[in-house]
Formats: C-alpha cells, sequence, structure tokens
C-alpha cells in the first residue's frame, strides 16, 4: 500500500475517482497506483506529484 499517496488523497477530501479524472487516468489505474500493484508510467507520477505537491519518490514509497 502507497500510504503517502493515500494520505494525499484523503488530506485533499478526495476520492480515487477525483484524483484519477484529475490524472487522466481510469479510477481501477489510480487504485492500482495507490496499492502498489502496479507502477503506472511516469506521466501519471508527475501529474500527482504536480497536484499534491510532494515529490513523486515520496508519493511511490510502499510502506512495508
Amino acid at each position: 500500500m502507497r500510504e503517502k499517496l493515500r494520505k494525499a488523497r484523503l488530506s485533499r477530501g478526495l476520492r480515487q475517482e477525483d484524483v484519477a479524472k484529475k490524472i487522466g487516468v481510469s479510477t481501477r489505474m489510480y487504485q492500482h497506483l495507490e496499492t502498489g500493484s502496479r507502477n503506472g508510467k511516469i506521466e501519471y507520477w508527475d501529474a500527482l506529484e504536480d497536484l499534491f505537491d510532494i515529490p513523486q519518490r515520496t508519493l511511490r514509497s510502499i510502506k512495508v
């Protein structure tokens, strides 16, 4: 689980569907990104970094 990505989304009061729409991916793809089951394209992470103003290296980290 990418807990920092999830917390960033929740701190903005956004649903997974909202984030998916803002970065131009399907809700299911965003769910994969958030759970860590897929890495996704660099463009997705660039968009998430811009949306949350958090470095993508931080957002991509997976809680172990």
